[in-house]
């Protein structure tokens, strides 16, 4: 699934092409991709076309687009495969285009926006907007509201997720993917970020202690830069960038998906082990569980 760097790639590459563009037509290819739309395919397009786009905001792996003069925003969702294309009007279609919005772009004219979807988990959705709970003057889509703010954004309370974590009574990986205590660390950069804090994904967060939380709170924002920098984590051609380019983060990873290697830094092997229905990589050497 997209995490936050490459949600965040996808916002910043919608970015100068929608800011201020105004909606001219919108087709429902498949009402599936509507499944977080409160109301048909027909009111989803009647309240989007004319409506002028503000620019793109994220929280997490959610992304949005305020529309002007109005009290709601176009949210996007990407899902496990879902893609955000631009592409020229006349441009062929992707067989899996699922939503297809035609906008008028300030700076570059007609521009079409393809939501494309392979396994159809991701969707697009019309929703209120809402006062955030930590920041009542800002606000943000009500199906989000529940998302905790993500270690990049700047508002983010280091205090208040290091006081929260030491209170959880659970496994620190799964604290990492509570998407209410911290938001955007999915399976790959939670992998990533315990491996160079040294800390094991099954380490108790009660035992785990402040300066050690702290640590790997930095490291989760050193990953997650480095992702960011290199357009996010591709391992097939389902993520994607606007253009539909691939990111090339998977080139730098020392533990998700590097199972039966050496760890990177001791030469050990890094071994893979069943965690919520998916799996976690960590070195047993490196990554040991502690009683602090």
């Amino acid at each position: 699934m997209p995490e936050l760097p490459e949600v965040e790639v996808v916002r910043h590459g919608l970015e100068p092409a929608v800011t201020g563009a105004t909606v001219t037509r919108v087709e429902v290819l498949d009402a599936r991709s509507l499944r977080r739309h409160d109301g048909p395919g027909e009111d989803f397009v009647e309240r989007l076309t004319g409506a002028r786009f503000l620019t793109p905001e994220r929280r997490g792996k959610f992304l949005w687009i305020p529309t002007e003069g109005s009290a709601e925003a176009l949210v996007v969702h990407l899902g496990m495969s879902g893609q955000v294309l631009l592409r020229e009007p006349a441009a062929e279609r992707d067989r899996l285009t699922r939503i297809v919005l035609d906008v008028v772009s300030p700076g570059h004219g007609p521009v079409r926006v393809d939501f494309v979807d392979q396994r159809i988990f991701g969707s697009m959705a019309l929703d209120a907007l809402v006062p955030a709970r930590d920041r009542p003057e800002q606000l943000i889509p009500s199906q989000v509201s529940h998302i905790a703010r993500d270690p990049v954004d700047p508002l983010f309370d280091d205090d208040l997720f290091l006081r929260r974590l030491a209170a959880k009574d659970t496994g620190i990986k799964r604290a990492l993917l509570d998407q209410t205590l911290v938001s955007g660390i999915g399976n790959i950069y939670a992998d990533e970020a315990l491996w160079a804090a040294r800390i094991h994904y099954d380490q108790p967060t009660r035992a785990l202690s402040r300066p050690r939380a702290k640590t790997l709170l930095a490291e989760v924002r050193l990953v997650l830069g480095r992702a960011l920098v290199e357009g996010g984590t591709s391992f097939s051609s389902t993520y994607v960038n606007v253009n539909g380019a691939s990111g090339y983060f998977s080139h730098s990873l020392n533990a998700y998906g590097q199972h039966g290697k050496p760890c990177p830094r001791c030469g050990r092997p890094i071994v893979r082990e069943d965690f919520m229905n998916r799996g976690s990589h960590f070195c047993p050497w490196c990554q040991r569980v502690r009683s602090r």
